[in-house]
This record gives C-alpha cells, sequence and structure tokens, in this order.
C-alpha cells in the first residue's frame, strides 16, 4: 500500500516542486479488515491525499525467506542450531489453534509457560503445536535487526516494470542480489517491487546501475529512499526491544 501525504511548503521564489512524502506498508488482512482499512479507516486519517493498493502475488524474497546479507553474518555451527531439525511431517493449521496463533502475533517471544497460561493448555502442548505448526511451515519466526549493524545505511524501495512473460525469471534473479532484503511480484501499475539496503547513496548508485541495470527485460524502475522505518516484523508495541521510532 502507497500513500501520499501534504509535502513541505516551497520557499517564495523557488522554482523546484514541493516535495510529496510517501509512506508504503505491507498489510496482512481478511477480505473484511482490508474492505474496512482501505474504504473507511485511511479516507478518514488527516494528511493522506491519495492511496494506491496492491495485491502482493508472489514473495521471492521476504517472509521465512531472510535476507542473504544477514544469513551471511551466521557461522555454518551458527545456522544448524537455529535450523528446524526436525524431521516429522507437521500437522496444518486447525481451528484450535487460533488463541496460540493470536498470542504469537502479539509476542513472538512469548515463553511456553506464558503461551500455556493464555491459551489454557499445558506447556507441553504448546510446545508441541508450535513445533508441528513451524514443520507443517505454517507458521515462522522473523527477528528485527538494525540493517545499519551490517553496514547497510541507505534503504530504497524500488518499483520496476516488467513484460509479464519475464516477471519470474527477472524476480528469481533479483532474489540472487545480496543487496535485496525484499522482493515480490505486485499488481498495479508496476508489477515487482523491491527494498534495497546499501552502505551509502554511492553503494545505491553503483548497484541500480551495475546490478539491476545489466538484468534484462527491466522496462522502467522508481526508486523511492526510505527516510524512516516505523514499524517491521515485530508488533508495533511501545517498550518491546528493538522498536524503532
Amino acid at each position: 500500500m502507497r500513500r501520499r501525504c501534504p509535502g513541505v511548503p516551497t520557499p517564495v521564489g523557488s522554482s523546484s516542486r514541493p516535495a510529496v512524502p510517501r509512506s508504503s506498508s505491507i498489510v496482512h488482512t481478511t477480505p473484511t479488515d482490508g474492505n474496512t482499512l482501505l474504504l473507511h479507516d485511511i479516507p478518514r486519517t488527516a494528511g493522506i491525499t491519495s492511496v494506491s493498493a496492491h495485491y502482493l502475488l508472489h514473495l521471492y524474497v521476504g517472509g521465512p525467506t531472510a535476507w542473504r546479507a544477514r544469513a551471511k553474518t551466521l557461522s555454518p555451527t551458527q545456522e544448524t542450531a537455529l535450523s528446524v531439525t526436525d524431521s516429522k511431517a507437521g500437522r496444518e493449521l486447525q481451528a484450535s489453534d487460533g488463541q496460540l496463533l493470536l498470542e504469537l502475533g502479539k509476542d513472538g517471544r512469548a515463553s511456553l509457560v506464558e503461551l500455556a497460561r493464555r491459551t489454557g493448555w499445558s506447556t507441553a502442548t504448546v510446545a508441541r503445536r508450535i513445533e508441528e505448526l513451524q514443520g507443517s511451515g505454517a507458521i515462522f519466526f522473523d527477528v528485527d535487526v538494525d540493517p545499519g549493524v551490517f553496514g547497510a545505511t541507505t534503504s530504497a524501495m524500488l518499483w520496476l516494470s516488467v513484460p509479464p512473460a519475464q516477471l519470474d525469471r527477472v524476480g528469481r534473479a533479483l532474489a540472487e542480489h545480496d543487496e535485496l532484503a525484499f522482493v515480490a511480484a505486485t499488481t498495479g501499475r508496476t508489477n515487482l517491487v523491491t527494498q534495497a539496503l546499501c552502505a551509502n547513496p554511492e553503494a545505491l548508485h553503483k548497484y541500480l546501475i551495475e546490478r539491476v541495470g545489466a538484468i534484462e527485460h527491466i522496462t522502467s524502475i522508481e526508486t523511492v529512499p526510505v527516510l524512516r522505518t516505523l514499524k517491521a516484523a515485530a508488533p508495533f508495541t511501545p517498550g518491546l526491544v528493538g522498536l524503532r521510532t
């Protein structure tokens, strides 16, 4: 979802156009929740002048697929320790899992004892269901990490247009780039969106002309700098460790 807000007024005598700040977000909703958000909540929010909404059709990088540059900081031993090694087939989501998922959504770091208290299940049952849901791929755990820790101080969203017949090939090629933390196919005027994380503006420029520019069939690209991240994977709850404002 992309939103426009009123820009900073242009000084008298200036010939430049006023800046128009934008915000982008990914929203996980049910059809009912999505309609309410688009048709009622956002239009009533002061300061928003326009909205464009798009479906995420396919994820190439993001969700359970970690940013390659972040994953490469782990040693083989660390990767093994963090991997799900249980070979037992997981079970699919069930109606009874609703309360457990709700509590994990509030705080993915809650202990088994705390989750047992909130769901009314035993600690052993909570541990077993989480293991089964992870094994089936129904849930995964993510970590918010400041990209600056890895030397990436410049972030930008890249909105690309690609002929439909070449969309998957270009998406898979971009997914191999360490500079991209997110790659997805979308609906809309552009059909690929990515998030680039680079060391500085010069590194972003070099990435765009040397790596992105070398990929055939990209017909246009819009580069939008990310000035501030208000919310990432973690719930927006004041007091949570790692919350960036």
